[in-house]
């Protein structure tokens, strides 16, 4: 897939819902393989223990590297920060999460979403302002939903990140409704909304120019544990 069809729509908008098929013709052209294996590493993450909520719905791992035309290098296991102007609830500490997995973070599928975030976000980053390597964080997801006891993908809210570019791709949805995601201009008025459903399903998110957010989840069947997993991956300078 042409990289201007990724560009174009978030140079437009400041937002780009990418479909599974042009996501995954875009990430096996930076390498992508071994999608199984990938996506059962969601089944292997720890507790999100900092949720200011009480809620223990969430889990997840995480991971920072240095992404540049010639190399994606793995930083030192460091913490997750966010200031309270991006995220009022859970932001303002520093937030060690479990490190991903050595071997999720040299994994092909892995390393083709971080040269395709690259190829997109460095393209639209003005010359003057472009590093010569951008600090990336990754974040493993899973949000659990129960009867009961909705799972909140965005309990913050809608929202900013704080970063420059934000990349948000389904893994997989089990047993769940809703989770539709609504972006805002930065007036906060409504400008798009859309719903990450089958795998590779993308959305791409210009963070100075919308907020996003995601409606909660709820189990389909309701004897039966529902989740949503996302990789969430943003690009700062």
């Amino acid at each position: 897939m042409h990289l201007q069809n990724l560009t174009l729509p978030l140079q437009d908008a400041g937002y780009a819902f990418v479909p599974a098929p042009a996501m995954h013709a875009a990430l096996l052209a930076c390498g992508f393989g071994d999608w199984d294996a990938f996506a059962d590493s969601w089944n292997d993450l720890g507790l999100d223990t900092y949720m200011a909520d009480g809620g223990r719905y969430r889990r997840r791992r995480h991971a920072a590297f240095s992404v540049s035309a010639d190399a994606i290098v793995r930083k030192p296991h460091q913490p997750h920060y966010q200031s309270r102007d991006y995220n009022p609830l859970n932001g303002g500490l520093e937030r060690w999460f479990e490190p991903i997995r050595e071997a999720m973070g040299q994994h092909p599928a892995l390393r083709a979403v971080l040269r395709l975030g690259y190829e997109v976000f460095d393209r639209l980053t003005p010359g003057p302002t472009r590093p010569a390597a951008w600090h990336v964080e990754v974040h493993q997801f899973r949000v659990e939903a129960r009867a009961g006891e909705p799972g909140l993908p965005t309990p913050e809210g809608m929202h900013r990140d704080g970063v420059d570019w934000v990349l948000v791709l389904l893994v997989r949805r089990h047993n769940v409704a809703s989770g539709n995601t609504t972006i805002l201009d930065l007036a906060r008025h409504p400008v798009g909304h859309f719903i990450l459903e089958t795998p590779l399903d993308t959305a791409l998110v210009d963070d100075s120019r919308v907020f996003h957010g995601v409606t909660p989840i709820v189990p389909l069947q309701a004897g039966e544990l529902g989740y949503r997993d996302v990789l969430v991956v943003t690009f700062r300078r």
